[in-house]
C-alpha cells in the first residue's frame, strides 16, 4: 500500500503523467466551491458547459454555479436523467446537438458532474464535439471518484453490452470533493465500494488488508478513511494508466471482475436491479472461484475476498441477483461482446493471489461454460 501524502484529511494530489496530456486529481472536502478558479487556471478565457446528472444538479449545482460565476466564467448547463440508461445513443445525440446549438467552441471547456454515467456520456460528447473539446471531471460518487473520472475512458452502452462505443479522452483536471460523498445514497456508496476494494485485490495486498481493518470507519464517514481509500486507489490507477493509457498491456488488469459483471449488467437491463458496483462484486467472486477451478489461487484466499465483500453488504452470487437470468449459455454469449475477445477468444482477467491478479488469454470456452452452469444452479 503506498504511504498516503498527508496525515489528516485536507487536500491530497495525484498526478496522471501521460506527457501533453497529463493532469491532476484533486481529492478534498468541498473542493466543489472552488472548481471554477480551478478551471480558470487551466482554461483561463473559456466558456463551460456543465454537463450534470439532474439529481446530483438539484443537490451541488448552485455550488458549483457560484464557483463558475465567481471565476467569471461564462457557462450554460445541460442535464441528464439519472441511471445507467442514459449512457446510450439518444442522450448522446442530445447532449452534442445541445453543446453545438449553445456554440461551446474548441478553446471551450465541458464540466461532467455526476457520477460514473454523467462522466462517461459527457466525456464522449467531448471527445466527438469538433473533433476534440477539453473536459474536467467533477465525481460525486465513489466509484467515480476512485476508477470511471480517471484514465479517459469514455463511452456509451448498447444492447449488445456495456461501453461498447466510445473513446479514450483524457481529462484535464479531477476534483474529487469527498464532501459531496455524504449525500450518496448508501446502496450506492456501497457499490463504489467494490472498486475501492479491487486496486488491492488486483495488485495491492497491503491495501486490501488496510481495507478489512478500516472498512467500517469508511462506511461510517471517517474523513481520514476515506481519502486514504479514494487517494490510495487513484494512485494506483494513475500507475497503472501512466504505462498503459490504451489499454494494450497492464491497463486490463483493471477490469478484474468486470467481463462478468459487464455480462449481469447487460442481462439485468443496466437498471436499478443491479448496480455497475454490485455486478463487479460479483464478478469479482466469480474470477477468484474461476481462478480456484483451475488451480491459479489458494481456496482461502478466494474466499477472504468473498468474505470481505459480503461483510460489507454486497452481493457475491448469481443468486442474489433479483429476477430471472439467463442460463449459463446466455451469460457466455454476453460474456463474449467483452472488448478484450481477440479473435474469438476469451480473456479473463484471474487472480494468482489476492495482490496478484494476471491476464489469462485464450481461455477454454466449454470449461467456462461449465463453471458458469455449476453457479447458476
Amino acid at each position: 500500500m503506498d504511504k498516503p501524502t498527508a496525515e489528516t484529511a485536507d487536500l491530497r494530489t495525484v498526478h496522471v503523467e501521460l506527457g501533453a496530456r497529463s493532469y491532476d486529481i484533486f481529492i478534498g472536502h468541498d473542493l466543489i466551491s472552488t472548481a471554477g478558479s480551478r478551471i480558470a487556471a487551466i482554461a483561463p478565457c473559456a466558456r463551460a458547459a456543465v454537463i450534470a446528472d439532474e439529481t446530483v444538479f438539484a443537490l451541488h449545482g448552485s455550488r458549483l454555479v457560484a464557483s463558475l460565476d465567481a471565476a467569471g466564467i461564462g457557462h450554460v448547463t445541460i442535464t441528464v436523467p439519472p441511471g445507467e440508461s442514459t449512457k446510450c445513443f439518444a442522450e448522446l445525440e442530445r447532449v452534442t446537438l445541445a453543446l453545438i446549438d449553445e456554440h461551446i467552441e474548441r478553446g471551450d471547456i465541458v464540466i461532467a458532474l455526476g457520477g460514473g454515467v454523467a462522466g462517461d456520456l459527457a466525456g464522449f460528447a467531448a471527445a466527438i464535439l469538433r473533433r476534440g473539446v477539453r473536459f474536467v471531471q467533477i465525481p460525486t460518487s465513489l466509484l467515480a471518484q476512485v476508477d470511471s473520472s480517471i484514465g479517459g475512458k469514455t463511452g456509451i452502452d448498447t444492447r449488445q453490452g456495456k461501453n461498447l462505443v466510445g473513446a479514450f479522452h483524457q481529462p484535464s483536471l479531477v476534483l474529487a470533493d469527498t464532501a459531496l460523498l455524504d449525500t450518496l445514497p448508501e446502496r450506492q456508496f456501497r457499490a463504489g465500494y467494490a472498486e475501492v476494494a479491487k486496486y488491492g485485490l488486483l495488485g495491492d495486498a497491503g491495501f486490501f488488508g488496510w481495507l478489512e481493518n478500516n472498512a467500517a470507519a469508511i462506511f461510517a464517514g471517517d474523513a481520514l478513511a476515506r481519502a486514504t481509500a479514494i487517494e490510495t486507489s487513484c494512485l494506483a490507477k494513475a500507475r497503472i494508466v501512466a504505462e498503459d493509457e490504451l489499454e494494450s498491456g497492464v491497463r486490463a488488469l483493471l477490469n478484474l471482475g468486470h467481463t462478468f459483471g459487464h455480462a449481469l449488467e447487460a442481462a439485468t437491463g443496466y437498471g436499478e436491479r443491479l448496480l455497475h458496483g454490485e455486478a463487479i462484486s460479483i464478478g469479482m467472486a466469480l474470477a477468484f472461484e474461476f481462478s480456484v477451478m483451475h488451480g491459479d489461487c489458494p481456496a482461502a484466499d478466494s474466499e477472504r475476498a468473498i468474505a470481505h465483500f459480503a461483510d460489507v453488504g454486497l452481493p457475491v452470487s448469481l443468486s442474489q441477483v433479483p429476477g430471472e437470468l439467463p442460463g449459463a449459455e446466455g451469460l457466455l454469449d454476453l460474456m463474449t461482446q467483452d472488448k478484450k475477445m481477440e479473435r474469438g477468444k476469451m480473456t479473463l482477467i484471474l487472480a494468482h493471489a489476492i495482490g496478484d491478479a494476471y491476464v489469462a488469454r485464450n481461455v477454454d470456452m466449454p470449461t467456462l461454460a461449465a463453471f458458469l452452469k455449476r453457479k447458476r444452479n
